[in-house]
This record gives structure tokens, sequence and C-alpha cells, in this order.
């Protein structure tokens, strides 16, 4: 039998940090490139309905790259 009282070695996993930067770079492409389909979907919204929704452009585009930057990282 082992003697498993001691406080003889133990292991450790080293902490998972989140890349923060690594989504913070991917994130930022994400977001730049759904900017320009955003602002056309906004324009042609605005023609066809005749008046500017609460949601501009840039708030899509931020709400697509939140959605689909955490789908590449859970992948």
């Amino acid at each position: 039998m082992s003697d498993q009282t001691s406080g003889g070695f133990e292991f450790e996993a080293p902490a998972k940090k989140a890349p923060k930067t690594e989504f913070a770079v991917y994130f930022a492409i994400i977001f730049v490139a759904t900017l320009p389909l955003s602002c056309l979907t906004w324009a042609l919204s605005v023609l066809k309905n005749g008046n500017a929704s609460r949601k501009g452009p840039i708030k899509r585009a931020w709400t697509q790259a939140s959605i689909i930057t955490p789908m590449i990282f859970s992948a």
C-alpha cells in the first residue's frame, strides 16, 4: 500500500488561461468582415421600411461577431 497521508508530490495542472488576445483578434477580423454586409442590410432595410431601426449597422456587425467568434473557440 502507498502512503497517501504524506505531503509528497502533488501534481497541479497549470491554470488554463482564456486566450483573450487571440479572441480579440478573431473578433476584430470577423467584425470588420461583417461590417460591409451589415451596412448593406441596414441600408436596404431603411429603403424598404422608410425608417432607421434602433439597431444600426455597427450594432448588427458587433452582434454577428459576438455570435460567430465564440463558435470558433468552442469547436
